[in-house]
């Protein structure tokens, strides 16, 4: 008899384009679904692009209210994990964790994981109020602490637990196959941008949002013109900064040599088109974005508050207290390569670091079913 696949539940909160929403599609992807399956709890405001591609694999997804309306919120969690008789919940929205992670352990959810994505920066106000509130209680119902990076494990819960080797770091992995060199991308995409063979392409990828830092990236690249006139600016993205970066590209007299791409699927063919990848940002967890460009053999110039795993590869870091040229004249000099570094491979192919996240719910689901069984265990 075919034994019947572990569901595991995946609350990811709202669902766009983000990088948090890309690693578990690249795991839920390369996972073999018919022993673990994944069922996503998703806001019900959300755009989740991702449902019609979730559906098809063999997913199930669930509309919950927002977590602004907490009563509501948890009400719907408590009836869904009962109803589903969920092993395992896993909950990828950061300090927002100990909400789901509360409702699955009053319906009785066995294990139940914590996972961090990111950090937090003081200008982002309220927002980093409430994870400074919300932190301490991060592991109060969680049985299992995850993050993406070990800045990341750090931040959230403590350099004392990390030390004791109580949180486990999943990388933030991709499919590196899909993200090396192409020279025929670079020549399609370079095209459709208007850059000739000369012309010094910068790239980023990001939604555009208070941590990814976009003003300063269009300060730079302004500052960049004066170095390198022949460059063009590629932004790939969506979010509530959007419009207002379109209005300071065109107030700082740059917007002719700036491409705003909007959300792309095909990110792997960008990279490909970049002569250098730039991430200004004022906080990360692990930025997957910057593991594709690697990938792609690009050099990463990036903000000395980027998470240092990925800092052994080509990859140089600036203060943000520099000014705007001194980071235009790194981007300037930046070099690319046709291949990936070997080492890339070893930490972030998502095809490994997938085996091992799989072994652990199966691990982790039969220890469960073990105790459900003989409670003396």
């Amino acid at each position: 008899m075919k034994q019947e696949s572990i569901r595991v539940a995946q609350v990811m909160g709202m669902m766009y384009n983000g990088g948090v929403e890309a690693v578990v599609m690249n795991y839920y992807r390369a996972i073999d679904r018919s022993r673990v399956q994944f069922d996503f709890f998703v806001d019900e405001t959300s755009a989740f692009p991702q449902r019609p591609e979730i559906e098809k694999l063999g997913g199930r997804c669930f509309l919950v209210p927002p977590y602004a309306r907490p009563i509501r919120y948890l009400r719907a969690l408590v009836r869904a994990f009962r109803q589903n008789g969920y092993s395992i919940v896993h909950a990828q929205i950061n300090t927002m964790g100990v909400f789901p992670l509360f409702a699955a352990w009053l319906a009785g959810v066995p294990v139940r994981i914590c996972h961090n994505h990111s950090t937090a920066h003081r200008g982002e106000g309220k927002k980093s109020l409430l994870k400074a509130l919300l932190r301490p209680f991060s592991r109060l119902f969680a049985t299992q602490c995850f993050a993406c990076g070990d800045v990341a494990a750090r931040w959230m819960y403590g350099d004392r637990f990390v030390n004791r080797g109580c949180a486990t770091v999943l990388p933030n992995a991709i499919d590196l196959s899909q993200f090396l060199f192409s020279a025929e991308h670079r020549a399609a995409v370079r095209q459709e941008i208007g850059a000739d063979r000369n012309t010094l392409v910068v790239g980023h990828i990001g939604r555009f949002l208070f941590p990814k830092n976009h003003p300063f990236l269009l300060q730079i690249f302004r500052a960049l013109l004066t170095v390198r006139p022949n460059s063009l600016l590629m932004l790939a993205g969506e979010g509530d900064l959007y419009a207002s970066c379109k209005a300071l590209a065109q107030e700082l007299g740059i917007e002719s040599r700036v491409r705003f791409l909007g959300v792309r699927r095909d990110a792997y063919r960008l990279y490909s088109a970049m002569d250098v990848f730039c991430l200004p940002s004022f906080y990360e967890g692990l930025p997957v974005v910057m593991v594709e460009a690697l990938a792609n053999g690009l050099t990463c110039v990036v903000s000395d508050k980027v998470t240092r795993e990925l800092h052994a590869y080509s990859v140089l870091q600036l203060s943000l207290d520099a000014d705007a040229l001194l980071w235009a004249k790194a981007l300037s000099l930046a070099t690319r390569s046709a291949e990936a570094p070997e080492a890339l491979a070893h930490a972030f192919d998502i095809h490994q670091n997938a085996k091992r996240l799989q072994a652990f719910y199966i691990d982790q689901s039969c220890q469960a079913a073990s105790q459900r069984f003989n409670p003396s265990a």
